[in-house]
């Protein structure tokens, strides 16, 4: 099989969805399947220089094949007129074509061309069809999808959710599209890694450590997790908070997050390590005591995942939509997006280090079965084969 993996960007700017490609592609390549990704050069929303990488050649990786277009005449929305070119030039190259996002220019565009030229395609929308997502730039998505994304939805060969229920909540514009629930894929850390984040930050071995390692945006429920954290320490609770992350194109946001903390009680308490990769990162999901995620939305949570099989217990909320996953196999906690429910969890999970123990290693098992790459090509492969 040949196929085409399409995405606005692979910059770490945009996080572990976007980056989920260049994992989709190695595992799928290590099966043998012959995998190119178009994409962009973009790399951020607010001013940032454009990646450095070769313009309209492959570029070899991991058994894969990239090809990187200049994204113009603007960074914001993604579009790149070389990329559409090159598209409708190569379809009859291809058998299938796996398009990431959705209300994006180049991806909207590649699906059209996609289906002009009779190419199949998937589409995976990234949470972009959340309800909770599409009252954002409401009137604006409504017409976008009136013009574009509908007839692209209902000429899909099917929808790629990363959950369950992300699927069940979706919306779908009318369209009637055959569902594809394939979860994201992560790969363990390196061992070798553990304890690298307390030396570096001087956190003894017996302090409990508490863990946000997302994107800082407002969606990801940090006015909850600060006053709950808040509380727990007017009653005594002892622990040391890492909050790490950035968001390059919100950095209002990022600094009113650092405004408030810096002014709290947890400032003497708290971290902050900006955006982490790598072994850093490793060492960071290892060390961790307890993974916190209490989002208003989210379709999948990679971070989610990568906690879990580096062995960590995660809490999260019951807006993460793998949710009932974490929830049955008993791999954390799981509350409402409150601050009392979220208090209470984090109380429960800091007093009973052998409760961690047990749901973190439940959470790594679970990881390693379910969220492997191995498992997550072949469920893909199948996908692409029965469409084909």
């Amino acid at each position: 099989m040949r196929i085409l993996q399409i995405v606005p960007s692979i910059s770490l700017v945009y996080g572990g969805p976007s980056q989920m490609v260049l994992g989709l592609s190695s595992a799928l390549a290590s099966q043998n399947i012959e995998v190119t990704i178009l994409t962009t050069d973009a790399n951020g929303d607010a001013g940032q220089a454009p990646l450095d990488v070769p313009l309209n050649q492959p570029v070899e990786q991991d058994g894969y094949q990239i090809r990187y277009f200049h994204c113009s005449p603007f960074q914001r929305y993604k579009f790149s007129l070389d990329l559409l070119r090159w598209l409708w030039q190569h379809t009859a190259e291809f058998d299938l074509a796996h398009i990431h996002a959705l209300f994006s220019p180049v991806s909207s565009a590649a699906a059209t061309i996609a289906r002009q030229k009779k190419l199949p395609y998937l589409l995976r929308p990234l949470g972009t069809l959340d309800p909770a997502d599409l009252r954002k730039k409401r009137h604006l998505k409504q017409l976008y999808a009136a013009l574009w994304e509908r007839a692209n939805l209902a000429g899909a060969a099917g929808i790629h959710f990363t959950s369950d229920q992300e699927a069940k909540i979706s919306e779908r514009f009318g369209t009637h599209v055959p569902d594809v629930v394939v979860p994201l894929g992560v790969t363990p850390p390196l061992e070798s890694a553990k304890g690298q984040a307390r030396h570096q930050w001087g956190i003894p071995d017996g302090k409990p450590l508490v863990l946000f390692m997302s994107r800082i945006d407002p969606k990801k429920g940090l006015n909850l997790l600060i006053p709950a954290l808040e509380t727990l320490l007017r009653e005594g609770l002892d622990f040391h908070f890492i909050l790490a992350g950035t968001n390059p194109q919100d950095p209002d946001y990022e600094n009113q997050i650092q405004e408030r903390i810096t002014a709290s009680p947890l400032a003497s308490r708290t971290t902050s390590t900006g955006f982490v990769t790598g072994e850093l990162k490793a060492a960071l999901l290892q060390d961790a005591d307890l993974f916190v995620l209490p989002s208003y939305y989210e379709n999948f949570g990679i971070a989610v995942a990568e906690a879990m099989v580096a062995g960590t217990p995660v809490i999260i909320s019951d807006q993460v939509y793998i949710w009932e996953e974490i929830k049955n196999a008993e791999a954390g906690w799981v509350g409402s997006v409150e601050v009392d429910a979220l208090s209470a969890l984090l109380r429960e999970a800091l007093q009973d280090t052998g409760e961690q123990q047990r749901r973190g290693a439940n959470a790594r098992d679970y990881a390693l079965k379910h969220y492997s790459w191995d498992a997550i090509a072949q469920r893909m492969i199948q996908t692409y084969q029965q469409i084909i």
